[in-house]
């Protein structure tokens, strides 16, 4: 996977102490006035031959360490300045060092691996057509155009509850090979919770988006915001409101998310290569500035058949006997429950239900 710079930032080697710094200056004076052509590796013995020659010309005087410090002190500060990072605490500014070898970026070899990727997303999921024909297309295309990684349009997931759309991208994010982060925007604090605090706060943290980062050193994640629609807005002591779906619109825009700053540690970040997925039960509810970064995919209600088929697959893969898999079946046939619209959300409880069953231990 390749490599990018990801941070505005310059991290020097933490070995080049002061210490370090000084002891390089004075046997660099040391090779000048003894032996210009020794290597370091002969310094100290060089200085400590001609010292006991008295030869004042090889050693250092009191006015020559003085110098040498204020050289090493005048360095120090120009690379502290120029690393953009002399702002931060010393556990942020350790936090951020991870940055120092650049992150990588997940990519897709060929279009063929893409082709067998949008066959899985659809094989699993084909209520989801639409939006597994908006990722396979991106996926060809950044093969097709040498991208040095997989980007995907931001995707808004427009449907009804219970058709399993954070599922769907749970599973794009595994088929993939990419970290994937829910967001529930739900959370009182959903836009703080994503892309962080100001410093200004009482409770002032990094969001999951660069978290997500830190922690996996990709800059290609897959960011899942579940239920975008019903984020609220949070008002701070001076009476400024902070929503979720205007601290997006940046982020959603490649231009703007190249450099994008972070509240909490005051430095830019490239979140170009993000990935993300947005879900909603009404899309109407979102502004329109939202909409115009990441038209709605509608998607349909899946069909009794299609939930059947998920079962049958989903079953095995949590090591269900074939018993509890048409026990499932059976109960959600029920004529009780034949009036309610097919939903994933209640088959994955009633799998886990069974699979908790199945593992619990005989009374003895």
């Amino acid at each position: 996977m390749p490599h990018f710079p990801f941070a505005e930032i310059r991290i020097f080697d933490p070995s080049e102490t002061r210490v370090t710094l000084e002891d390089r200056l004075e046997n660099h004076l040391r090779r000048l006035r003894g032996y210009p052509d020794i290597d370091d590796a002969k310094a100290d013995e060089a200085f400590a031959n001609l010292a006991a020659k008295h030869r004042p010309d090889a050693s250092s005087t009191f006015q020559d360490s003085k110098k040498i410090q204020r050289r090493v002190s005048r360095l120090l500060d120009r690379r502290n300045a120029a690393s953009g990072l002399s702002h931060l605490k010393r556990e942020d500014r350790e936090r951020i060092e991870v940055l120092k070898h650049g992150v990588q970026l997940v990519c897709i070899p060929t279009e063929h691996r893409a082709d067998e990727i949008a066959a899985a997303l659809h094989a699993e999921a084909p209520w989801m057509a639409p939006a597994a024909e908006v990722v396979w297309q991106a996926m060809r295309r950044s093969v097709r155009e040498g991208w040095p990684g997989v980007r995907l349009p931001p995707l808004l997931l427009d449907g009804p509850p219970g058709i399993g759309k954070s599922h769907w991208a749970r599973r794009l994010g595994v088929l993939l090979a990419l970290p994937t982060t829910v967001v529930e925007a739900t959370s009182e604090s959903a836009s703080f919770g994503l892309v962080g605090s100001q410093r200004g706060w009482g409770s002032a943290h990094p969001g999951r988006l660069i978290e997500t980062i830190l922690d996996s050193l990709i800059a290609n994640p897959i960011l899942v915001i579940d239920e975008v629609e019903k984020a609220g807005t949070v008002t701070s002591t001076k009476g400024t409101a902070f929503s979720l779906a205007e601290s997006l619109l940046p982020l959603l825009e490649p231009l703007t998310a190249r450099r994008w700053n972070c509240p909490y540690f005051n430095i830019r970040f490239d979140m170009s290569w993000v990935n993300w997925v947005l879900t909603s039960n009404d899309y109407r509810r979102l502004p329109e500035p939202l909409l115009s970064r990441c038209p709605p995919i509608r998607l349909r209600n899946l069909t009794s058949e299609e939930l059947a088929g998920f079962i049958r697959r989903e079953g095995p893969q949590r090591q269900l006997s074939q018993l509890a898999v048409e026990t499932i079946l059976d109960a959600l046939a029920h004529p009780s429950l034949r009036r309610r619209r097919p939903s994933l959300r209640l088959a994955s409880r009633m799998l886990q239900r069974a699979a908790d069953l199945e593992n619990t231990p005989p009374l003895q």
